[in-house]
């Protein structure tokens, strides 16, 4: 061929080869095909795998890695895309040996006209060591006739798509890289954008024709779609819609109806959870992660409320025929937790309705801060003035006015007391007609529809946690390790920090929440430069029930718009500063690809909150309830037994009253009667005194978490709540991406006993919802679990260690299932899982006899991985859980999967099983980090990817 005929790209080449075959496909899927980098390995034959993935569909600039096979030898090609347009791809490639190749693959013809088929080319240009030498004429000769068993696989493969309407080469929306104009960032088309947001406040209610919650949602929709300049056609096209629950009229399912109304038809609809202020920012959060995982391209995010309709509607007697749906209609899922809110303890003392519980926790707040009544009064009604500030410039503020510090703080008809230290004005305000839409696209979907780039805030990282669920058994009222959590995870990921963030809206339905979320993120309170709100909170923006967090977010878009290189940052929390999601945003990209993270923490010192208590103690926190009349009626006190539980005091004493009213009780001793009645026993304040020691502790060592019964006057036996901890602690572990293999032991030189039967005895079983017996032995744990067996491991506490993958005992250890003996089964696993590890008729012998075996027996069965001296396990299992970790966890997740797996494999299945695990390590990053240590007589530094 001469030169003349080679495209510019090919011309520098020394070897050029060609190849072509006709294609029985429609045009369009054939240029699809050939934009689908992902669907190369279908039918290029030199393929041999992917370094990681490659965009799926091209455009100019992507970068990827390839093995192929030349002449049967694998050669690493590091391609460029330097050509990509309908029907047409070009790739720039470079090997080892300094080999260059040239890839070029086009589609044409197919426009109808009588002998015009539609026909792919391939082509390829060779150059280097390989081509120059004297082998190069064989290698051109090979590359020619790979290519041409490609054209003729890409033409069968069209031909199969065309045939099959329910494969497509392409897609609604292209998955093409797009370049962010403004900075030059190349996006992965799943990269998701916030591209719209709308907001309705409806401050007067129209009772000639009231609008539910749902017509309010579906208006502030559809005004979102207008805000991203794409109308309905882009509400249309939602894949999901998710709707916050409302608090205001109960639907089935909310999002089914928004959809209808808007002319979508969505695979799947989602509500949240029937109560809790997280639910926005968790929708959002599970919006973008739908987006990134590529199961969505366009996300409806909405709630509303009609409470200010619904007061004024029962104020005049009317009934609202606003919609209902039959019993059988469901949402496809329900986000989030609707766990009771309260224990025992708490409702007794009435502490059911937020604002006493978070009116008890601001005087914790205060006595953390060191500072008196007054001078806390003074911060506060500060604070809430601030917010009062920007809510005066809100557009859609439900009470869009500015208060002085001193009009907070002053009681009068239209600011009565509420809860000590609460007058109305420092209260959410939940009788409001509000709703919030905000959609969540694909960068694919969004450059597909036309939206322009200036409208696009991109989410940077979301995150969600709970705290200790129920208050009273917090360790402390003050703090939430949960927001502390969410907060680094979340920054983290986003590789910024607090000062970093601009703009920030902290949830702010009392101003104990906002001072805690500000403490545990590292914001000051009383930063002129950056308030804690950009709505103006729930008070002055108003508080539509679940919904806020939508608002705050829809609010924050319209500031990043403007202010395009800043960071914003919303938190959103539900029921007592114990459900809480966080969101980072920015309209500039983000430098790592959208996570919704989902931290775990490690259960905290708790305190048991008692029913009943006489005796001596220390006020923690304190709080009066008033009624309508401004008159003070009952006080809440949340006292500490000198052993560290809590007890929780609801009076109506006067000198309580007084007290709590007008002085200050914090850190006062006192005297308890029956959880009743209390009496002040002296006026110099005392410290608190510190949590029990739980029955479970842990202690991160890098990536092994150590994991220890801790009830050693008990022999480590585990009663319900032992059990219940282990089940958070091992859902913690399972959870912490950072956390590799667990230790699992006993406190005092002893493993464990096994079942309290004592407490069963009294009818409290070691049994919890989700991981059965033990709170461990009945769901399989997802990573390594080494069992450190210091004494003898006996019945339940032999079923305990089987539990874990390794077992290391002490050479004087014993191991035995004499449930027989006591007329019982060893049910919690023993019987099964002796069944699985050891030869047949010493696992019968073991479970029909009852009688123990000693720990060097069953070292020489296998069931026993090391032996160590008495008081020496611990280290025994650390050191074998290091040699664990120093291994790549790509690497010993597949193996260990393979290993549990693989006994239910037949024979003809077993090795494609075994591949189809074994490819997520071998093909992974750390499987090339791995090679190149070896080769570099290095240690190989793991990504886990």
């Amino acid at each position: 061929m001469s030169e003349s005929d080679l495209p510019t790209q090919l011309a520098s080449y020394p070897r050029v080869v060609r190849a072509g075959a006709d294609v029985a496909a429609p045009l369009p899927l054939a240029q699809g095909l050939v934009a689908d980098l992902a669907r190369y390995a279908a039918w290029l034959t030199m393929h041999s795998s992917f370094r990681g993935s490659p965009p799926e569909v091209a455009s100019v600039g992507d970068t990827f890695e390839e093995q192929v096979s030349l002449m049967g030898i694998p050669a690493d090609i590091a391609w460029t895309v330097v050509e990509a347009e309908v029907g047409l791809v070009a790739l720039d490639g470079t090997g080892p040996m300094d080999l260059s190749l040239g890839l070029r693959i086009s589609v044409t013809g197919g426009d109808g006209a009588e002998g015009d088929p539609v026909r792919v080319a391939v082509e390829a240009g060779i150059g280097g060591d390989p081509v120059e030498g004297p082998l190069g004429a064989t290698v051109a000769a090979s590359v020619e006739e790979a290519l041409t068993e490609s054209a003729t696989k890409f033409a069968a493969l069209a031909a199969e798509l065309a045939a099959d309407p329910a494969v497509s080469a392409g897609g609604r929306f292209p998955r093409r890289t797009v370049v962010h104009e403004r900075t030059g960032a190349r996006l992965d088309p799943r990269t998701p954008v916030l591209v719209g947001v709308g907001q309705v406040a409806q401050r007067e209610p129209d009772l000639g024709a009231p609008k539910d919650p749902v017509t309010l949602a579906v208006e502030a929709l559809r005004r979102a779609g207008e805000d991203s300049g794409a109308g309905a056609r882009l509400l249309e096209e939602a894949d999901a819609v998710y709707a916050v629950a409302s608090a205001s009229w109960t639907y089935r399912d909310a999002a089914a109806l928004v959809a209808e109304a808007l002319g979508a038809k969505p695979d799947e609809t989602a509500m949240s959870a029937p109560y809790g202020g997280d639910a926005g920012q968790v929708l959002i959060n599970t919006a973008g992660q739908a987006v990134a995982d590529g199961r969505a391209d366009v996300v409806l995010v909405c709630g509303a409320e009609a409470g200010a309709t619904l007061a004024a509607a029962q104020k005049q007697g009317l009934d609202l025929d606003w919609p209902t749906q039959p019993a059988d209609v469901a949402p496809d899922r329900v986000i989030g937790s609707d766990r009771e809110a309260n224990n025992g303890p708490e409702s007794a003392a009435g502490l059911t309705v937020p604002v006493y519980t978070y009116a008890l926790m601001e005087s914790a707040v205060r006595a953390k801060a060191g500072e008196t009544p007054e001078e806390h009064l003074r911060t506060i009604t500060g604070l809430w003035s601030r917010l009062s500030e920007v809510a005066a410039g809100n557009e859609h503020a439900w009470l869009p006015q500015a208060f002085t510090p001193e009009e907070l703080a002053t009681t009068d008809g239209g600011n009565r007391m509420i809860s000590e230290p609460y007058p109305k004005l420092l209260c959410a305000n939940l009788t409001v007609d509000l709703a919030a839409g905000v959609v969540v696209t694909s960068v694919a979907a969004a450059e597909a529809l036309g939206i322009p780039q200036d409208k696009w805030v991109f989410l940077h990282a979301g995150a969600a946690a709970y705290d200790e669920w129920f208050v009273s058994e917090r360790r402390d009222l003050a703090a939430s390790p949960a927001i502390r959590a969410i907060g680094e995870a979340a920054f983290a990921h986003a590789g910024i920090g607090p000062d970093d963030v601009r703009h920030v809206d902290l949830y702010s339905c009392f101003p104990a929440a906002v001072q805690m979320a500000a403490g545990e993120l590292g914001f000051p309170l009383d930063d002129a430069e950056r308030p804690l709100s950009v709505t103006g909170g729930l008070t002055f923006a108003g508080g539509p029930g679940n919904n806020y967090g939508t608002h705050a977010v829809a609010t924050l878009v319209g500031r990043l718009r403007e202010d395009p290189e800043s960071y914003g940052l919303s938190t959103s929390l539900g029921w007592f500063v114990t459900k809480h999601a966080l969101g980072i945003y920015s309209a500039t990209p983000p430098r790592s690809a959208y996570r919704a993270l989902a931290p775990m923490l490690l259960p905290e010192r708790s305190r048991p909150a008692l029913d009943t208590w006489s005796g001596p103690g220390v006020v923690e926190a304190a709080t009066a309830q008033y009624d309508r009349s401004g008159a003070p009626e009952h006080a809440i006190l949340s006292v500490l037994t000198p052993s560290g539980e809590r007890v929780l005091v609801r009076s109506a004493q006067a000198e309580v009253l007084e007290q709590v009213v007008c002085g200050d009780p914090l850190h006062l001793p006192v005297e308890v009667s029956d959880a009743k009645t209390l009496r002040f026993t002296g006026s110099e304040r005392h410290e608190l005194p510190e949590p029990p020691v739980p029955p479970v502790l842990t202690e991160r060592r890098g990536p092994v978490l150590v994991i220890t019964i801790n009830r050693p006057e008990r022999r480590n036996a585990i009663d319900l709540r032992t059990a219940q901890l282990l089940e958070r602690v091992i859902d913690a572990f399972e959870a912490d991406d950072e956390a590799r293999v667990a230790v699992l032991t006993g406190a005092g030189g002893t493993f464990s006993a096994g079942m309290d039967l004592k407490a069963a005895a009294a009818g409290s079983f070691a049994l919890t919802d989700k991981r059965g017996p033990l709170g461990i032995a009945a769901l399989p744990i997802s990573k390594p679990v080494i069992a450190a067996v210091e004494g003898h491991a006996l019945a339940g506490g032999c079923e305990l260690a089987l539990v874990a993958d390794l077992i290391v005992a002490s050479t004087d250890s014993q191991f035995g299932i004499p449930e027989p003996k006591r007329g019982l089964v060893a049910a919690a696993g023993g019987v099964l899982r002796l069944t699985e590890r050891l030869p047949r008729n010493v696992a019968m012998e073991l479970a029909l006899t009852g009688n123990p075996m000693p720990a060097t027996r069953m070292a020489e069965l296998g069931l026993v991985n090391r032996l160590a001296e008495p008081g020496t396990v611990l280290d025994a299992a650390l050191a074998l859980a290091d040699e664990i970790v120093a291994n790549a966890p790509l690497s010993i997740s597949a193996s260990r999967r393979i290993v549990l797996e693989s006994p239910s494999w037949s024979a003809d299945e077993a090795f494609a099983k075994q591949s189809d695990l074994a490819g997520v390590a071998v093909m992974s990053e750390d499987a090339a980090e791995g090679i190149a240590a070896f080769a570099e007589h290095r240690e190989p530094v793991w990504k886990g990817r």
